[in-house]
């Protein structure tokens, strides 16, 4: 392994093509360049204004509680186990969700050193200045039918 290779297997600036080719089989929708930016961007201002959940358990902690916004699952996360039942879980209580391809990038947006596997932005109050990011990703996360039978 050169130098160069050994520099993008820490997954220092990778580029989204390159991050995709890392993107597990069940990663459906997964967001184009475009909108992965606008998921990370959504990401920072909910974690500013703490309306957030991260990680798989306060996810689906705040999820069994009632809690609804949209999901952001990252792509590349292996063993596939560790989030393979969260999405029919969100399908179940109606909630939008997209992947993103790195969960390096989705911990950093949400302001954690850690990377994250998946991300609840609750919905949005009055005051939250992401509004219209949210609203166009939401749009675009139910746009997608998992069954592949239009509903």
């Amino acid at each position: 392994m050169s130098d160069s290779e050994s520099k993008k297997s820490k997954g220092e600036s990778k580029t989204y093509e390159e991050r995709v080719k890392a993107v597990n089989v069940i990663s459906q929708p997964l967001a184009n360049k475009k909108s992965t930016k606008k998921a990370h961007k959504l990401v920072k201002k909910a974690a500013s204004q703490k309306q957030i959940r991260r990680g798989v358990k306060e996810v689906i902690k705040g999820i069994r509680k009632g809690e609804v916004g949209l999901a952001i699952l990252a792509g590349d996360i292996y063993p596939l186990d560790v989030v393979s039942h969260i999405p029919i879980l969100l399908e179940e209580k109606d909630i939008p969700y997209l992947f993103v391809p790195s969960k390096q990038d989705l911990g950093a947006a949400a302001s954690t050193k850690r990377p994250t596997s998946v991300v609840l932005v609750k919905t949005p109050t009055k005051d939250f200045d992401g509004k219209d990011i949210y609203d166009a990703l939401t749009k675009e996360a139910k746009e997608y039918d998992p069954t592949g039978m239009g509903r």
